[in-house]
């Protein structure tokens, strides 16, 4: 028996990245524009790494609080309350290792080796291998994508529950769609979890990345009651420009906070003290910060997609939400290999939409939170590369 033979099956089963697997084929190359992940071009503000910096040298280098620092949590609580209008306690908000630690932690404390929870697809890759390698069965339920655009049938999510079915995850705005419900959509979802028992896993990362009417996405903050079984995951990553500090938190019930506690014991037993300086400094300082990367991807967003809309051989409408172009090529069959040939002939880093599960096969991700001179060469190189296909 082989060394990989002998591991447990979750482990060996639990795929490559599609995405990475274009970054790591491309990665260095000369005059290189990288559009492939999820993450923006601009460092981390100083005003973020001087407090984090300055926490490390004062020696904040012990072991620390499993849930967050109480000063981190506090902030949290009143981030909430600017941009969710939402009175929530300190007691509600753990923080973890990363966004993508809060959903595994999330997965794990909904679902029993077995249960099924359910996403919607084209979806992040990593929510399908978060719920398989917990034991549970991911079961996808595809968005339609009619004129250009990604719609939400409740019907078809009801069809897919079973009474094995725990949680359901609802990433909005999305990666890589930028399908955003609205206000309707979260109130049939939940009406469906009551009905059904369910859990709600809610991505609302790019909640701030909205670019239709009001400041922010609809969230379920807008239409739950305390009583609604609803865990949110969230990072610091995008808004602030943070993806390699690897932190992130939950929003919980505080009836629940001894199991989170003990979860994020057991994986990581909390997140750096200094790093969680680095954070509150974010919060408590990087509003205006927030609003200049959102308006960056912004531009854009309507450098990228209106210069390619208007070749004529992409299908795509400008996202309402998140970071991304998701586009459709004409011509375009096989994503993975397109991806591979786009990166080759143009330097443009693309990620490719089979990566992304049922749905997105013939789509290519883009992310547009960079610099507009950039945004610009990128439209430029992916433009002539479609109208020579």
């Amino acid at each position: 028996m082989s060394f990989v033979e002998s591991l447990s099956r979750r482990a060996v089963s639990a795929p490559e990245s599609g995405i990475v697997e274009i970054i790591n084929y491309a990665r260095g190359r000369d005059n290189l524009l990288p559009l492939w992940a999820g993450e923006g071009d601009l460092a981390t503000p100083d005003f973020i790494s001087r407090a984090a910096s300055q926490a490390l040298l004062d020696g904040e280098t012990f072991y620390t609080w499993q849930r967050g620092i109480p000063e981190l949590r506090q902030a949290l609580s009143a981030y909430y309350q600017r941009h969710f209008s939402a009175d929530l306690s300190p007691e509600h908000f753990y923080v973890t290792g990363s966004g993508m630690q809060a959903i595994a932690l999330a997965v794990q404390a909904m679902t029993e080796p077995g249960d099924e929870m359910i996403y919607l697809s084209p979806c992040w890759p990593n929510i399908v291998s978060a719920i398989d390698l917990a034991g549970a069965r991911s079961v996808g339920v595809e968005i339609d994508y009619r004129d250009g655009g990604w719609h939400l049938d409740i019907g078809k999510l009801e069809r897919a529950i079973t009474p094995k079915t725990r949680a359901l995850f609802i990433n909005t705005p999305s990666n890589p769609t930028g399908w955003t419900a609205g206000l309707d959509d979260l109130k049939s979802i939940l009406t469906l979890a009551r009905k059904h028992g369910l859990w709600i896993l809610a991505d609302e990362i790019y909640a701030l990345y909205h670019y239709g009417q009001g400041l922010r996405a609809a969230s379920f903050l807008d239409v739950m009651e305390p009583e609604d079984r609803v865990i949110f995951a969230n990072s610091f990553s995008k808004n602030w420009s943070m993806t390699g500090w690897r932190v992130g938190w939950l929003v919980a019930p505080p009836q629940i906070g001894q199991v989170i506690e003990n979860l994020i014991q057991y994986a990581t037993s909390g997140v750096a003290q200094f790093m969680q300086r680095g954070a509150v400094a974010a919060l408590n300082q990087g509003d205006e910060f927030v609003r200049q990367n959102i308006a960056r991807a912004r531009a854009g967003r309507d450098i990228l997609l209106d210069a390619l809309i208007a070749t004529n051989r992409v299908r795509s409408v400008k996202p309402d939400g998140a970071l991304y172009g998701f586009l459709q090529i004409d011509g375009v069959t096989d994503s993975r290999l397109a991806a591979l040939d786009i990166v080759d002939k143009t330097g443009v880093g693309l990620a490719p939409g089979s990566a992304f599960s049922a749905g997105g096969e013939y789509f290519l991700r883009a992310c547009f939170l960079r610099d507009p001179a950039q945004m610009q060469d990128a439209a430029e190189r992916l433009s002539r590369y479609v109208k020579a296909l």
